[in-house]
């Protein structure tokens, strides 16, 4: 029995003992919560749905409880359904009903968990999103990593996702980059406020060898803009170059300028005062954002007619917004915490909801550590850790499990040592080696005969199998929960506890007859189990970027 045919029992069972106190109140499935118990010896599963509907019937939770679990007694499937707590089911499936979601999972392949119930969400994922002015930091890293995770767990579960990269080829940190790469094209220091690092150079020697005439020739307004056209451009070749090498392939590339040269900027004002939000003061056009939480009201368009850096986003949300997005979600880094406050105040002035429509997501810093020490700078970017740094170090595969196992809003400290070994220590190597372990089994198999011609559920009896079902039969809701959180890192710290089940039942119980022994039922059960694993496994890598080897 799977969690969803479970569920069914559950949702019929509660939907019979209600109806009998009070034939009026309606339970659907959504209703019914299952939930995996703490303590494994409470049970295969849990729910409260007694507790939801308690109040509304006018009984006492754990009698209503009671009435549910005895109507779960008589289903097929189910061994036990106890009352504990205030009214909380305890559900025990006995053994071949537990053991049928080896051959559920086997025969759902790489599509087992996923659902459609995210299936009316048009998502815009923006992400990374790093000005051009150099290569992906590290922090950048880390959105690539978890940016990429979540889009890929958000279609599972239906969405309709764009993963979008925000450009930004204008402002003063563009004209700082190319300030700096004329510098080095001259020989002289990088500006107090300019950009340092070998790959300055680099760019500035890759926009000499292009350029096809006498950059002597050239004023100082007209080189600047030789190195700031040709460097943005040679730099964003290299930060795609970069993310395509880290696994992360982006739909759309959005250039600033489009929203300035399209007249969005003006819709959007034009749209906002339709809506009596916007004043002016002092020759300004500013947004009324204290109306809706905001800490002050916002600029934008100056008193000289410059529009203020806020009008951008006024003009991109909308820009979103009228391209279908019904969700746009924006990953953002650690420095971005004060700039929550106005857009979500700009979301509720377009008549939109934040935190549905739209919805922020701010990373935390990474630090780099190898023998005890942190890792200050790389050498080619000169002040920064760079992705490329980490993947010289690890590896893609290491570098993004590394990333994505974690909290994106909490710190994070890599251990380079950690990630080079092959030790049960580094968890990319223990989730990889489990995956290459059921492989391995399938081979070894095949060799000696054993195929999945025949399954019989109930020879799956062993404590070790029981655990490893458990935590198998808990993937979709993983899957689901991180979509619905935006947490990625679930994923990785589920397939974790799954290779920790797989070596422990690995251990236990035999696929392959030892010697003479002939080739049973048992053996072949077995190996459905062993392939219901590397199913699970390898789509849950995949979700995360990283690969499925079948020899390590």
């Amino acid at each position: 029995m799977n969690p969803a045919a479970l569920t069914r029992a559950v949702f019929a069972a509660a939907e019979r003992a209600i109806s009998r106190r009070n034939p009026e109140i309606v339970v659907t499935e959504t209703d019914v919560v299952l939930e995996r118990p703490r303590q494994r010896e409470h049970g295969d599963w849990a729910t409260n749905v007694a507790m939801r509907f308690a109040k509304r019937v006018g009984a006492n939770p754990r009698e209503l409880a009671e009435d549910i679990a005895s109507e779960l007694r008589a289903s097929e499937g189910i061994a036990k359904a106890e009352v504990a707590g205030p009214g909380f089911i305890n559900i025990v499936l006995d053994t071949a009903a537990a053991g049928e979601l080896a051959r559920t999972i086997v025969e759902a392949g790489a599509s087992y968990g996923f659902s459609d119930a995210l299936a009316d969400k048009v998502i815009n994922l923006e992400f990374v999103s790093a000005n051009p002015t150099g290569p992906i930091h590290i922090g950048g890293t880390r959105w690539a990593a978890a940016g990429d995770a979540l889009a890929r767990v958000l279609q599972t579960q239906g969405a309709t996702v764009t993963r979008e990269y925000y450009f930004n080829d204008h402002g003063a940190q563009i004209d700082r980059f190319a300030r700096s790469l004329v510098a080095a094209h001259r020989g002289e220091a990088a500006p107090e406020d300019g950009y340092g690092g070998q790959y300055i150079h680099d760019i500035a020697a890759q926009v000499r060898q292009q350029y096809e005439g006498d950059l002597d020739l050239l004023d100082d307004a007209a080189l600047q803009e030789v190195f700031r056209s040709s460097g943005v451009a040679l730099m964003f070749d290299e930060i795609k170059q970069d993310l395509a090498d880290f696994g992360v392939e982006f739909d759309l590339f959005f250039h600033e300028h489009e929203v300035q040269a399209n007249g969005d900027v003006e819709r959007a004002i034009d749209r906002l005062r339709e809506l009596g939000h916007i004043f002016e003061h002092e020759g300004a056009i500013w947004l009324r954002t204290t109306d809706f939480g905001d800490d002050k009201d916002r600029v934008i368009i100056r008193s000289n007619g410059a529009p203020a850096y806020f009008s951008g986003d006024l003009a991109y949300y909308l820009n979103k917004r009228e391209r279908g997005f019904n969700q746009c979600i924006i990953m953002l880094g650690a420095d971005h915490h004060g700039y929550v406050g106005r857009m979500m105040a700009m979301c509720a002035a377009f008549g939109d909801t934040p935190g549905d429509n739209l919805q922020l997501l701010i990373g935390q810093m990474v630090n780099l550590v190898q023998e005890g020490k942190p890792v200050r700078m790389s050498k080619r970017a000169g002040t920064i850790v760079t992705m490329q740094d980490l993947v010289d170090a690890v590896g893609v595969d290491a570098a993004r499990y590394a990333l994505e196992r974690s909290s994106a809003d909490t710190p994070l400290d890599i251990d380079l040592e950690l990630l080079q070994k092959r030790s049960n220590e580094n968890p990319v190597f223990y989730v990889q080696y489990a995956h290459a372990r059921t492989c391995a089994v399938a081979r070894n198999a095949a060799a000696s005969g054993v195929d999945r011609s025949e399954f019989d559920a109930s020879l799956l009896d062993h404590e070790t199998e029981s655990a490893l079902l458990g935590a198998l039969a808990d993937y979709p809701r993983i899957l689901a929960a991180a979509a619905t959180l935006r947490e990625p890192h679930r994923v990785a710290r589920h397939i974790e506890e799954i290779a920790g089940h797989y070596h422990r039942w690995y251990d236990a119980r035999r696929v392959i007859p030892q010697g003479d022994d002939e080739v049973t039922a048992v053996h072949r059960t077995r190996l459905w189990l062993n392939d219901a694993v590397r199913t699970v496994i390898a789509s849950a890598l995949d979700k995360l970027g990283v690969n499925a080897p079948e020899r390590m």
